[in-house]
């Protein structure tokens, strides 16, 4: 999956929290709302540079969170873990061993979750 790919297919499954999400997906969505979120700051200061609320990387971080919650649910699915497991961020060592598990290859082949999202992919 490359990046267009990967945001499309993010704000297509903005609320879905089933089947699947492969690593590119998973971390090409990171980069964009990263960015996104950048963007947004950098505007920000350029049109309100004496206010302390940013309106705009509010915004986009509001647009950007239901759909990045669901894609790091779909990427916890394809490493056959349940989506509560996302709680675990909360703590720090939780968000360390997220990071080490979002890093990880997923399920080769069908899992509960649904089929392998890599299945043909050369």
């Amino acid at each position: 999956m490359n990046f267009t790919q990967a945001i499309s297919s993010g704000f297509q499954n903005y609320v879905n929290f089933s089947g699947r999400a492969a690593r590119s997906e998973y971390w090409y969505w990171t980069l964009f709302a990263t960015l996104v979120s950048i963007a947004a700051s950098l505007v920000d200061h350029l049109i309100f540079p004496m206010m302390d609320f940013s309106p705009l990387h509010s915004l986009a971080g509001l647009a950007l969170f239901l759909p990045g919650i669901a894609v790091a649910v779909r990427r916890l699915h394809d490493l056959d873990r349940t989506g509560w497991w996302l709680l675990i961020i909360l703590t720090v060592i939780g968000a360390i061993l997220l990071l080490v598990w979002f890093c990880m290859r997923g399920t080769v082949g069908p899992n509960r979750y649904g089929p392998d999202p890599l299945e043909g992919v050369v």
